[in-house]
């Protein structure tokens, strides 16, 4: 059993090199780093180039959704994008944000975060910032987002009650996020959990859908609702890397599956003071 700073280290190597990598390698791959699938173009993403503020210098084909998209982002805000990768998300949400807005991406990569200032810098925007830090522990003052977002990101954290709790610190009361996300229905088979690469392609770092959603619930939040669900059918020639032919043929007549989940959820405008069963901190 891996510990949570070997996981840890092993996505921040695996994102590194996917952020060395050339653009275009990383979208003809199923999990961003080296082709390892003849079946798809990219078995998460979703297709960006319709929105506005799309730059595809900084689309890594990474995603498992479109958070921006459901965001409800509005001129002014300050938005932050917890996994920011190469910019993508934060320059969706500079288009809505606009010029009196504020975007701040967080990635602890620190490739990453060097290619996502490259594009900013292109771009010329000055009102996008990225910051390296663990979004665990956030390096941004407290109650002070509007909107946050994240893209197939939580799964990859081992601690996700803990970076749960971060979200809820940072965004002002009344403030929302909207979290695109891989989530599990029944259980997967062990090889694949414990299969490093399907860990860094956003698969075996998940949970259950409903673990999921009532961490977010206990967090505090309201207004719980799933804005969009698509299941993830990753092909035969990836799953029969770690299981045999008889366990493929079972997995796939079985009751679990993948999907990816985008979540909008709402910090109260007033805080719960209690000390009974229902708190939510």
């Amino acid at each position: 059993m891996q510990t949570e700073n070997e996981i840890k280290e092993m996505v921040r190597q695996k994102y590194s090199e996917i952020a060395l990598q050339d653009t275009g390698d990383n979208k003809a791959s199923c999990c961003g780093s080296g082709g390892c699938s003849t079946e798809v173009y990219n078995i998460m993403t979703d297709d960006y180039t319709n929105l506005e503020g799309y730059n595809p210098d900084a689309d890594l084909g990474l995603g498992c959704g479109l958070p921006t998209q459901f965001a409800k982002i509005k001129q002014g805000d300050t938005v932050i994008d917890l996994g920011s990768g190469a910019g993508n998300d934060c320059f969706i949400a500079r288009k809505e944000a606009g010029e009196t807005g504020t975007v701040i991406g967080i990635d602890f990569t620190p490739a990453m975060i060097s290619l996502a200032k490259a594009n900013a810098e292109k771009l010329a925007y000055t009102n996008v910032e990225f910051r390296q830090g663990d979004i665990e522990n956030m390096p941004v003052a407290s109650g002070i987002a509007d909107v946050i977002v994240s893209n197939c990101v939580l799964n990859l954290v081992p601690n996700k009650d803990g970076v749960i709790k971060e979200i809820y610190r940072t965004l002002k009361p009344g403030g929302h996020f909207s979290i695109s996300d891989i989530v599990l229905e029944g259980a997967l088979p062990v090889h694949i959990q414990e299969a490093a690469e399907m860990y860094a392609g956003c698969v075996s770092g998940a949970i259950q859908r409903d673990v999921y959603l009532e961490l977010i619930q206990t967090n505090g939040f309201e207004n719980i609702t799933i804005q969009k669900e698509k299941p993830i059918v990753v092909p035969d020639d990836i799953l029969l890397k770690y299981l045999s032919p008889d366990e493929l043929q079972s997995f796939r007549n079985g009751n679990s599956g993948i999907f990816s989940i985008t979540v909008f959820a709402k910090k109260p405008l007033t805080e719960k003071n209690c000390c009974g069963p229902d708190c939510c901190n």
